[in-house]
């Protein structure tokens, strides 16, 4: 089996930034979910830019080239500030008024969760990386540096993929919680999955 150099790092304190990189990744691994905001992949990129938390965010590199990222969320910050106005200048006042309405509730929620708990979201990888392993590398990465007592997240049923890397890593699933339109957003279920590390 070939190897790959994948480096994790915190996008915390990095020396450089990265914000624009990692922001390219997300819109890359969400393309179809971002679809019907715009098919300008640039403005997509500057939108959401300015919306990440870089507390929380890690990302990959293979051979040098940013192709990963993943958020370890907890009850004070979310992957992502999902902010009306700045929706509203990229996309118009129509568009980025129906994103905010349905992002606000994914992202903009605080988690209800105890302080000993990290959430997993907006694990995304370049398409040309993918089956390279670099998801593996991340979550790993995140369960050895990160200091949660448990670990939990949310993958749908038609992403296969994803529940395998998981349930090889040690998530185990603990809830399946039915999609209202689901034909629309292409999945029935989400599937909510969960570690306890004992040693923390």
């Amino acid at each position: 089996m070939e190897s790959y150099e994948i480096r994790v790092r915190p996008m915390k304190g990095f020396k450089r930034v990265v914000s624009h990189e990692v922001a390219a990744v997300f819109v890359n691994g969400y393309e179809k979910n971002l679809a019907f905001l715009s098919n300008n992949r640039e403005k997509l990129i500057e939108a959401f830019q300015k919306m990440i938390c870089p507390d929380v965010f890690y990302f990959a590199t293979l051979e040098g080239e940013l192709v990963g990222i993943l958020a370890c969320s907890n009850n004070q910050n979310r992957a992502l500030a999902i902010d009306k106005t700045i929706l509203r200048d990229y996309f118009g006042y129509v568009k980025g008024s129906i994103a905010y309405h349905f992002m606000k509730d994914e992202f903009n929620k605080k988690l209800a969760c105890q302080d000993d708990t990290g959430y997993i979201e907006c694990v995304a990888t370049a398409v040309k990386s993918r089956g390279k392993g670099v998801s593996t590398a991340l979550v790993s990465y995140v369960l050895e540096k990160e200091d949660y007592h448990r670990y939990f997240l949310e993958v749908v049923d038609t992403n296969e993929v994803a529940y395998r890397i998981y349930t090889k890593l040690g998530f185990k699933e603990f809830k399946r919680k039915k999609e209202s339109f689901s034909k629309i957003k292409g999945f029935k279920h989400r599937i909510y999955m969960e570690l306890y590390v004992s040693n923390k």
